[in-house]
């Protein structure tokens, strides 16, 4: 997801192209969509001419949308994609679970990254779906073990990008059932998904980028409106996380 609503429709384009000849077929590629129909549908085309395998569908943020609009909107973008499988980025439940249920009815949808913090209501759209539907994680580390608890499979995360070892340690506890490994290991890192959720969610990229930095990757600056950068009292919170844990 990153910053996507950051960047114009050409940036988005690049990142694409770039992003999948880095990878080069090394793993799947799956690519963000969104925004205004004819922004999604040229992006749909050039991650498919790019090599993408996958689509993810962000959910429409326009104040007037309905779920039956939504229906038309993928099917439009799977259309100008070729027929790529897609998977939904679930931001609102609201919807409510017969329109989650119908659009995981639609042919090219193969998963939904779920991204609300109600695990009853994840477990309540499993229920109504196909069981081919691959339900993901999509609050990161702190929400998975919930998540995992009513059948989702994997999570996202930004903590991968600073310490890919501990997300990965995170996942193989939670693949193995050990919820008790899985919670010790997140409560080592939790701070860096406090400081992430501030302000809104506002520090969600800029904690990622913030860290990053502080590494030695000089990524740049988030844009307005995402917060930039991070407070005094945030900056002392994320410096001390990682020195304790040798990250810088």
């Amino acid at each position: 997801t990153g910053e996507f609503y950051a960047l114009t429709t050409d940036e988005a384009v690049t990142m694409v192209q770039e992003v999948a000849a880095l990878v080069a077929g090394r793993a799947p590629l799956l690519a963000g969509v969104g925004r205004g129909l004819r922004d999604a549908q040229r992006l749909a085309k050039a991650s498919a001419e790019a090599g993408a395998t996958a689509l993810m569908i962000h959910q429409p943020p326009d104040p007037f949308v309905s779920p039956r609009g939504i229906l038309d909107y993928l099917n439009a973008v799977s259309d100008a994609s070729g027929g790529l499988p897609m998977m939904l980025y679930l931001r609102n439940d609201t919807i409510g679970t017969r329109a989650i249920a119908a659009l995981c009815a639609l042919p090219g949808v193969k998963g939904v990254k779920w991204a609300t913090p109600n695990p009853m209501k994840l477990a309540e759209a499993k229920a109504a779906c196909d069981p081919s539907i691959v339900w993901v994680g999509g609050l990161a580390e702190v929400w998975a073990p919930s998540f995992y608890a009513v059948g989702a499979r994997g999570f996202t995360s930004g903590l991968i990008n600073v310490w890919p070892e501990r997300s990965l340690a995170i996942h193989t506890a939670l693949e193995a059932g050990d919820y008790a490994r899985a919670n010790a290991l997140i409560a080592d890192m939790r701070v860096f998904e406090d400081i992430r959720a501030e302000e809104m969610g506002g520090t969600n990229v800029t904690g990622v980028k913030s860290a990053l930095i502080a590494q030695g990757l000089d990524c740049g600056p988030t844009r307005a409106p995402s917060a930039w950068p991070l407070t005094g009292d945030q900056s002392v919170r994320m410096t001390r996380f990682l020195t304790d844990n040798r990250l810088i």
